[in-house]
C-alpha cells in the first residue's frame, strides 16, 4: 500500500523536524504532507528543508491562515486521491500520538481487517498520561455523549489519530463534511459508519504535549458538541 500521513500545523517549529524523522524512519516508506496554516514561528520553512533531503516523501502545503482542523484535513484527503494514495493517515504533530503506532494501524488496514483503523485512548480503559483532570473527563465524557447520540459503535470518536483505506475518502462527500474543528473527527467516523464501512480501534497510549502549545479551545468543544446533535437530526430527516 502506497501510505500518507497528513499533519496539520499551526506553531509546531518545536516539534515538526522531529515528527517528520520519525515518521520516515518507519519501516514501510510512509509519506507525510504538511498542511501548515501560515504559522509565524517559521514552521513551514522547517518542512522545507527536511524537503531537500526526502523530496519524494515529505510533501507541503501552505496555507494563507488558521482555516481549521477538518479543511486542513480535507485538503489533505483531496491531494492524497488525487496522487493515488492507498492508505491514508490523520495524526497530530506533537508526539501525543507515538507515530510508531502508525506500523499497526496501516497493517491493520493492509490486512483486511477494516476500512478505517482508529488509535483509541478509550478502547480498553483510559490510555491517556499527564493531562489534567479535567481536560480528561471533558474528553472522555464527550465520546460516552457521542455514542449516546449517534449510536455509533466507537469508544474514542473524537480520536484524531486515524488511518483510512482511499475508498472511504473516495466514498464520502467531502464537500458536504461540516464541522472544521475537532468535531471533524466524529463526523468522518460517523459518515464512514453510516455508510457502512468497518471501524476497528486499536489502543494507544496518548500522551499530553510536552512542547508547544495546545491549540484546544472551549469553542471547538462547542462546535462538537452542537455538531453531534446536527449529524443525528441530519439522519432522521433523510431517513423520512
Amino acid at each position: 500500500m502506497r501510505k500518507l500521513v497528513i499533519i496539520p500545523t499551526y506553531n509546531e517549529r518545536e516539534n515538526v523536524e522531529a515528527m517528520l524523522s520519525t515518521v520516515l524512519s518507519l519501516a514501510g516508506d510512509f509519506s507525510v504532507l504538511v498542511v501548515d496554516d501560515g504559522s509565524p514561528d517559521g514552521t513551514a520553512e522547517i518542512v522545507k528543508q527536511v524537503k531537500i533531503a526526502s523530496p519524494e516523501r515529505v510533501f507541503l502545503l501552505e496555507r494563507a491562515g488558521k482555516l481549521g482542523l477538518g479543511t486542513a484535513y480535507i485538503a489533505g484527503f483531496r491531494r492524497a486521491l488525487e496522487r493515488g494514495y492507498d492508505a491514508v493517515f490523520e495524526m497530530d504533530c506533537d508526539f501525543s500520538h507515538d507515530p510508531n503506532d502508525l506500523l499497526r494501524m496501516a497493517a491493520t488496514l493492509e490486512e483486511g481487517e477494516a476500512d478505517v483503523v482508529v488509535g483509541s485512548r478509550y478502547v480498553k480503559g483510559v490510555n491517556v498520561v499527564d493531562w489534567p483532570m479535567r481536560r480528561l473527563l471533558l474528553s472522555y465524557c464527550a465520546s460516552r455523549y457521542v455514542r449516546c447520540v449517534t449510536r455509533m459503535p466507537v469508544r474514542d470518536a473524537t480520536a484524531g489519530f486515524v488511518g483510512y483505506r482511499a475508498e472511504v475518502l473516495q466514498t464520502i462527500n467531502l464537500d458536504e463534511v461540516r464541522m472544521k474543528g475537532y468535531g471533524f473527527q466524529i463526523e468522518m467516523k460517523y459518515t464512514a459508519w453510516r455508510l457502512g464501512f468497518r471501524i476497528k480501534e486499536l489502543s494507544i497510549i496518548f500522551r499530553d504535549r510536552t512542547a508547544g502549545t495546545s491549540k484546544m479551545s472551549g469553542s471547538i468543544f462547542g462546535e462538537a458538541f452542537w455538531g453531534v446533535m446536527g449529524l443525528r437530526l441530519r439522519r432522521i430527516k433523510k431517513s423520512k
